[in-house]
């Protein structure tokens, strides 16, 4: 799109906001970050101006580096500058504002959006109009409502456009033509651009040193993204799969050939958080997202232990649900399936008080009846029930401040978690003497205060988390009840960072507290030729923690960073296992743990390097520790296995991240190397029974390509593969005596890929279809359950109005059968649990 070019008599400065009217098919952005990016005619000339403008090393001006240099670069006092005049020009996609200098030039604004309200703060300016009051406009472009123009306190001007349907998405540029791209034009040929804040600071992806995968809001929609199977589904070297069918009690990940199999250890290794609140554990990641209510979701793949509160040492979850407006906001949303499957889902947000207090709240049901036969009662079991309700009151006194308080609570009700045989000749059908069912019950809070200035920011997190399950789990063997697990978590975090103006040198500084009492009430279970048992465990962990970075630019296309985290871990265990008597009595089947301890204490590094060779190819290589501390083992029955040791990964990381075709085509490639030392692992014993941790070496190297392209007026294509070979180094099972050295990593696919082609016309239409695949997947550690290659196709196709859309949809359109977890129980039965059947219906969904 070119777009009208303005002159001016005198020497006066031009800084230009173009905005661009909202097509009903945009990406919404709730905070962007103004980055320097030159928009060339072709792609080739890009490439070749980027290599020639490469400088020599002798013609390269090295910065001061000295500690007072640096100070002083960052103290310096900004010129005031005057902002005399503004002038509105309608353009083919939008609108442009004018803001006119008589001398110097503008600094690079940060945009925010509140409703239908975008919000551009330019620092260091003060309105200087002839008349000398704020600027105001109503409806001076197609799709935009108003503009307005003010001035703040401490020399700060604030631009408000509100748009018709939604907020309006701004390209920002200077006289210079640099600037952040941030818009999607009337024409549907929108540049992408994906804004996160991965680093704990708003920038576009394409910028940040490390592999993410971001889903925006649109696509979360698009794709009915409501679990983290969804989510796992969306991103290379990813899977989440739930052990049983129908009826959920346990869900198995790995993420870049690091799995959960081991749910015993002390911390997972992947971590997972819903608005700053943190969730572990395998039996409690069965929650109901909301997808009407989610801004985006991030998934960082490596270490991440330095910018983050709690450590994980293969990588992080980040979901971030829509913040409170101050404009009226309601999405409704209901649909019926096969299964008689049904959904009823909400979002409404308002002011409390103008301009000051806003809320929001959301809530979702989902309900679907059992598609497994059991031929002893006749019935249909396994299934499901989940509810989920969000709520946030967000105050902002000023413009520096931000309070707000997010609250999340999940309660799922399944039917009976079914497993099956291997070599069923029907999957879902069981002969089951018993029906069984799991309960799942989660309440979070947080209470977020963030300050914005212009000397630095600073965050504060306190988190609450209280999560409770409880089932039964019958099988051909017998039968397994657990009438209590329960865990409390308290976490607080600490953030100082530079400023948002800071370019050439960034810093962060956090602690974190971390309290968790983890609890086996009464776990019990009996099966033929075992009797029956009882476990109880309390097992309780306080982490301390201390970490930073720094980010240093030392020249302009070079960028060096390093992060350092000092945890400290105090675990604590009570336990017993007893056998329970005919009569009721207990028999103790080993001596009770009471107030076992353990301390552990590491040093995490991270650093790494970020070279751009022009504005639309960056690389990047970061070397960083993994880390999960030793712990105690509430199932161990000897003092040597009530132990395990602390696990160490090394990670090496190279790649290279690029956009083409004035932004409307992005391609990033990864190459990884995982060295694990201990890893923990969970063995499994003749019996067929887990209990012991043991630690071994294992190595997990892998590739991982992401595609977004917009080659045409409605078309999206959104793609990516990733390969990873994880195995084991030195396994001998001390409870088997069998040498797994060499075998593949359970639960871990070899390939994991997705495409997802989407098209939505100005008419209405919307049709999308998707194709997830999976490489062959081993589910036990002798490699000998396994699921080979498959694939699953889904279907949606719809009509979208500018308040309403209705809709039709087929999730695995073919039927395809599949396993998602397996073991040997009794031994040499192969027990697995299988996916979901081909599943139909219709969705509606509107905006008010």
């Amino acid at each position: 799109m070119k777009l009208k070019q303005f002159s001016y008599a005198g020497n006066a400065c031009v800084f230009c906001l173009v905005f661009a009217q909202p097509g009903f098919a945009q990406q919404k952005q709730t905070q962007t970050e103004i980055s320097k990016k030159d928009t060339l005619s072709s792609v080739t000339e890009k490439a070749l101006t980027s290599i020639s403008n490469i400088p020599q090393l002798s013609e390269i001006q090295f910065p001061k580096t000295s500690a007072s240099d640096l100070l002083t670069q960052e103290n310096t006092t900004p010129k005031v500058i005057k902002i005399t005049g503004i002038k509105l020009q309608e353009t083919e996609s939008g609108l442009e504002i004018v803001l006119e200098t008589l001398q110097g030039e503008l600094s690079q604004p940060t945009t925010t959006v509140d409703g239908k309200t975008l919000i551009a703060d330019i620092q260091n300016a003060v309105l200087a109009l002839p008349d000398g009051k704020e600027f105001q406009s109503q409806t001076p472009a197609r799709g935009i409502a108003s503009v307005t123009v003010t001035q703040l306190d401490n020399n700060k001007v604030q631009v408000r456009v509100t748009g018709v349907k939604d907020a309006p998405i701004a390209r920002v540029k200077t006289s210079s033509d640099r600037g952040l791209i941030l818009s999607l034009d009337s024409t549907d040929q929108a540049d992408i651009e994906l804004n996160v804040t991965a680093q704990k600071r708003p920038e576009d992806v394409q910028d940040v040193p490390l592999s993410v995968t971001v889903i925006p809001r649109q696509e979360i929609e698009d794709g009915q993204i409501t679990s983290f199977t969804d989510i796992a589904n969306n991103t290379p070297n990813f899977s989440f799969f739930p052990t049983s069918s129908g009826g959920t009690e346990f869900n198995y990940y790995s993420l870049r050939g690091l799995n959960n199999q081991n749910f015993l250890t002390s911390q997972d290794s992947v971590a997972f958080y819903i608005d700053d609140i943190p969730f572990d554990y395998a039996g409690f990641l069965d929650l109901a997202l909301l997808d009407l209510d989610l801004e985006r979701i991030e998934v960082l793949r490596g270490p991440q232990s330095t910018l983050y509160g709690r450590n994980s040492s293969s990588g992080v979850v980040n979901i971030i649900s829509r913040q409170a407006t101050l404009e009226p906001e309601t999405q409704v949303a209901a649909s019926y399936g096969r299964y008689n499957s049904r959904e009823l889902q909400f979002s409404h947000s308002n002011a409390l008080v103008s301009d000051k207090l806003a809320f929001r709240i959301a809530g979702a049901y989902r309900a679907q009846d059992g598609f497994i036969e059991n031929l002893a009662t006749g019935d249909k079991i396994g299934e499901r029930s989940r509810i989920a309700a969000r709520a946030q009151l967000l105050w902002t006194p000023t413009p520096e401040w931000n309070v707000s308080f997010n609250s999340y609570n999940s309660f799922t009700d399944d039917g009976n978690p079914t497993y099956n045989q291997r070599n069923a000749p029907d999957p879902y059908e069981v002969n089951l003497r018993t029906e069984g069912f799991n309960n799942l019950d989660t309440n979070a809070q947080a209470l977020r205060v963030s300050y914005n200035g212009d000397a630095f920011r600073a965050t504060s997190i306190t988190a609450r988390r209280f999560s409770r399950q409880e089932n039964i789990v019958p099988g051909s063997a017998g039968i397994q009840i657990i009438d209590d697990i329960n865990s409390t978590v308290w976490t607080q975090e600490l953030r100082l960072q530079s400023p948002e103006t800071a370019d050439r040198f960034q810093w962060l500084l956090g602690g974190y507290y971390e309290s968790s009492d983890f609890n086996v009430d009464d776990a019990r279970s009996e099966f033929v030729g075992f009797g029956r048992t009882r476990r109880f465990g309390d097992n309780y962990r306080q982490t301390y923690a201390v970490f930073g970075q720094v980010d240093y630019r030392v020249i302009e296309p070079l960028t060096l960073f390093a992060g350092l985290r000092y945890e400290s871990n105090n675990v604590s265990l009570d336990s017993s296992y007893e056998s329970v008597n005919a009569d009721g009595s207990l028999t103790p089947l080993r001596p009770e743990v009471r107030d076992a301890k353990l301390n552990n204490n590491e040093l995490v590094p991270r650093f790494g390097l970020r070279y751009r060779f022009s504005p639309n190819l960056m690389a990047y290589t970061t070397i960083a520790k993994g880390y999960r501390p030793g712990g105690l083992n509430y199932r161990g029955d000897t003092e040597n296995t009530v132990r395990f040791g602390e696990e160490r990964t090394w990670s090496y990381e190279v790649g290279l991240k690029s956009s083409w075709l004035d932004d409307r085509l992005i391609a990033n490639i990864a190459f990884f190397h995982n060295d694990v030392n201990d890893y923990q692992v969970l063995q499994f014993d003749e019996s067929g029974f887990f209990g012991s941790v043991t630690n071994i070496d294992l190595k997990a190297t892998g590739v991982e390509f992401e595609l977004k392209a917009k080659p045409t007026k409605g078309l999206d294509l959104i793609a990516s593969v990733g390969y990873v070979n994880s195995r084991y180094k030195n396994y001998l099972n001390t409870e088997t005596g069998v040498d797994l050295s060499d075998n593949r990593v359970p639960l871990v696919p070899q390939i994991t890929y997705n495409l997802a082609v989407q098209y939505r016309s100005l008419g209405g239409l919307f049709a999308r279809a998707e194709l997830r695949g999976y490489g062959i997947t081993y589910f036990d550690d002798g490699n000998e359950i396994k699921q080979e290659p498959y694939a699953l196709v889904n279907l949606r196709i719809g009509y979208e109005a500018e308040k309403y859309g209705i809709y039709l949809y087929a999730n695995n359109l073919f039927d395809t059968r599949y396993i998602t977890s397996g073991f040997f129980f009794p031994p040499p039965i192969a027990t697995v649990g299988f996916g979901d059947p081909v599943t139909y219906g219709i969705r509606f969904k509107a905006n008010f």
